[in-house]
């Protein structure tokens, strides 16, 4: 999300600058890994922001668990190190969290859950993402810190590139694709959000920043995950020979319903790319990154 959020926010007028682990081509580009404190503060001795979009993380259940120690040094450690520069410099920041914190909840998603029922999140990726809740709440209490928080769900689009870790529908284009065998979990429920739509929403954060608040951004099609590998396959021209299906992955949220009506009204979220018309944008780019 960091590139297209950069290309929205420069269109709009703003001066952007990046921070990256990866080396990175274009101007305003800092390389730095958010989990090395010395890293992270030499940006911010360097050079004075108004506005930090923190959307560094290590993404994803499944590479929560095999990489759990890299997970909690860039998340947990790499968000302290935000908030220890955000409290010495005063800037807003803008914190991009995850509906996996809403972990067993089995309700429509609203943003103020947590604060009247226990919930368990059922994976590593997701306790780190309610950790990082949890840090920005007390650094507001304690230093006056500045943050909004949003909660994604199941962004996808082009520039997503594949990998084991990457999210569904990412992984169900590239194994449809090239015959690659795929497993369809038939009792769990999505909210999925086409990137150009979540981008938007974001960015909007810099004209309506309102100190405190917490928004859900998600798509209005409410749907299962098989509806996803169908739409797939019909549009790719293939079978589910290939294809697995199984009820339930543990560890993992079963339904991911979600009240967008804050987003709505506070930040002019709008869904304006369906199911329909994302998946085969995703598939389009898919086939010319990896010339199928």
């Amino acid at each position: 999300m960091g590139s297209p959020l950069t290309a929205e926010l420069r269109r709009r007028g703003h001066e952007v600058w990046t921070a990256d682990l990866l080396h990175a081509p274009g101007p305003n580009y800092i390389r730095c890994d958010v989990g090395s404190y010395r890293q992270v503060e030499r940006i911010f001795d360097d050079l004075s922001f108004d506005l930090v979009y923190h959307l560094a993380a290590e993404f994803g259940r499944r590479n929560g668990e095999d990489y759990y120690d890299t997970l909690w040094r860039s998340n947990a450690i790499g968000t302290k190190n935000i908030l220890r520069m955000q409290e010495q410099h005063d800037f807003r920041l803008v914190f991009t969290s995850s509906s996996e914190v809403y972990g067993d909840w089995p309700d429509v998603m609203t943003e103020d859950v947590m604060e009247h029922h226990p919930i368990r999140q059922l994976n590593d990726y997701a306790i780190t993402k309610w950790v990082n809740e949890q840090q920005i709440i007390n650094s507001a209490e304690r230093f006056g810190t500045q943050t909004v928080r949003v909660r994604l769900f199941n962004t996808y689009g082009p520039g997503e590139p594949y990998s084991e870790y990457r999210s569904v529908i990412c992984q169900f284009v590239y194994r449809a694709l090239h015959d690659l065998p795929y497993t369809v979990y038939l009792g769990h429920h999505r909210s999925s959000t086409f990137i150009d739509d979540t981008v938007r929403t974001l960015a909007n954060i810099s004209e309506r920043f309102t100190p405190g608040e917490v928004y859900n951004i998600a798509g209005d099609e409410y749907h299962d995950i098989k509806m996803l590998s169908d739409m797939i396959l019909g549009y790719v021209g293939k079978t589910d020979e290939l294809v697995t299906y199984e009820e339930v992955e543990h560890h993992n949220t079963r339904d991911k319903k979600s009240d967008n009506s804050k987003a709505k009204s506070d930040l002019d979220h709008r869904v304006t790319v369906t199911l329909e018309e994302g998946i085969p944008r995703t598939i389009e780019w898919q086939k010319k990154v990896y010339g199928v």
